[in-house]
């Protein structure tokens, strides 16, 4: 199940709203939470659904078994066993079939592994098992005594299958007391409908336009300009996508009395690399700097330590977005980065002007996405090819300025990319500082957006009703 469906919408969310708030005691609205959390998940997993409760049980268990402890040893085995539990089926699902079929290529063996089914989510609830135990052994957080209260962290609809991770240390008390206001339920469920509005309205629509492009295909036959173009959509996609996602898990958190941290902060406005990923999936990059970097000695070690735990984050981070050579490469891409912003050209950038600054920091994004996109590395090769204007179709030569799809595509489809660039800046956040300096602006600011919010929502379902495609990307991670 998808928040952008007419089931969530109009019979899951509703059924869930009115049984949640019949009772105002805790015990009932996270019973109901939980059951529904579970269905949600059901519908997509009937059968792993039970492997996620087993991962929750073993970890609760065992970090019960840590808090009792005072042997350091021993909190270290448990904590060892619990960190294995819970990778493993990650690892099986994930990573089997690329690792065994790796090493079965360097041998010359012609047999492969085929690849698992992924089951939807694990490499998002797999890290928040992970932040429960890891935060306990800690002792950041207290231990759940409550199997069912610790299930509901983990399996809580609104951000279990694509996030934002959310740390256990963040919501150990909400998992207990908390409690809806009117106005929370109000912010919540708008949040909740700009994250909707910006998936079919945008995330969509840029879908459909990339079906029209070579980006379906490969990056052979592509122009120069069409190479750029559809590496541009799927930029905008891909943020649309995720984000919206990721407005709607914080909208209806708060709706429940739950507060999600960000996950994006207008990631496209950086002007480094660095600034970037400080915006981009923010959840992410805090679980990799407080659970891998950190602990690994971060920069306290000196630089060539510094380096080497910058390596195992990269290496990490594009691991975990699939088993694949392309993000791995994609993760090394990064690393290399950051390592020359940070140790090489440091004080050369600081001398370019920041509108230069922001215009490369775009193209070595827009490079990252084409890694990032093609799980083939010779469609890799040849869209990077064509981005710099070599065609290697039938041989290699000058590959064309345009071509008559993207002449088509932007004829169909005209001003839409152009503003849905608009819609990476933060204009709303600039309008909203601006309505609160003025008691009657704010007045007429939150009728605004209380009229827009409807009309979107409007919009979205008429929208949804002809749309065919409605796959959230970060699904299959």
């Amino acid at each position: 199940m998808v928040f952008s469906s007419t089931t969530f919408l109009f019979l899951f969310l509703p059924a869930l709203l009115l049984l949640y708030f019949i009772g105002k005691d805790i015990r009932w609205r996270n019973g109901v939470l939980l059951a529904f959390s579970l269905l949600f998940y059901s519908v997509g997993e009937p059968i792993w659904v039970f492997g996620m409760i087993a991962v929750t049980l073993i970890n609760w268990w065992l970090a019960l078994r840590i808090r009792k402890t005072k042997r350091i040893r021993t909190r270290k085995l448990l904590l060892t066993a619990a960190v294995i539990a819970s990778v493993v089926l990650l690892i099986y699902f994930k990573y089997s079939a690329f690792l065994v079929n790796t090493f079965a290529a360097l041998f010359g063996a012609t047999w492969r592994m085929p690849e698992q089914h992924l089951p939807i989510g694990i490499s998002f609830y797999t890290f928040q098992v992970l932040t429960y135990t890891v935060d306990v052994y800690r002792k950041k957080a207290q231990p759940q005594t409550s199997f069912a209260r610790a299930l509901l962290y983990i399996s809580c609809f609104p951000q279990l299958i694509a996030g934002p991770i959310v740390q256990y240390a963040d919501v150990a008390d909400a998992l207990a007391v908390r409690k809806t206001t009117p106005t929370a339920f109000y912010t919540g469920m708008r949040r909740f409908v700009i994250g909707l509005s910006k998936k079919i309205l945008l995330a969509n629509l840029c879908g459909e336009m990339l079906e029209t492009t070579q980006l379906a295909g490969t990056g052979a036959e592509m122009s120069l300009l069409g190479a750029w173009i559809s590496a541009l959509l799927y930029a905008l996609q891909l943020y649309f996508d995720f984000s919206a996602y990721s407005d709607m898990a914080i909208g209806l958190g708060r709706v429940f009395g739950f507060r999600y941290k960000e996950n994006f902060d207008y990631p496209y406005i950086s002007a480094s690399v660095t600034e970037f990923w400080w915006r981009w999936h923010m959840s992410l990059s805090g679980f990799f700097r407080d659970y891998v970097y950190i602990p690994l000695g971060g920069n306290r070690k000196g630089t060539a330590r510094t380096i080497l735990n910058l390596a195992a984050v990269w290496t990490l981070t594009g691991l975990w977005h699939g088993a694949s050579w392309n993000f791995v490469l994609w993760g090394v891409y990064y690393f290399v980065l950051l390592l020359l912003e940070r140790f090489v050209l440091k004080g050369v950038l600081e001398k370019i002007p920041k509108a230069l600054r922001h215009v490369l920091t775009m193209l070595a994004v827009l490079i990252g996405w084409v890694l990032f996109y093609y799980t083939d590395l010779s469609a890799v090769g040849q869209h990077l090819f064509a981005l710099i204007g070599i065609s290697t179709q039938n041989g290699i030569h000058a590959a064309a300025l345009w071509d008559a799809k993207l002449i088509g595509l932007l004829r169909r489809y005209t001003v839409l990319p152009l503003l849905m660039i608009v819609c990476c800046l933060p204009i709303v956040p600039k309008v909203k500082a601006w309505l609160a300096l003025d008691e009657q602006r704010k007045r007429i600011g939150d009728v605004t957006a209380t009229v827009l919010a409807t009309g979107l929502l409007v919009l979205s379902v008429l929208f949804l009703m002809g749309q065919t495609y409605n796959p959230f990307i970060y699904f299959r991670f």
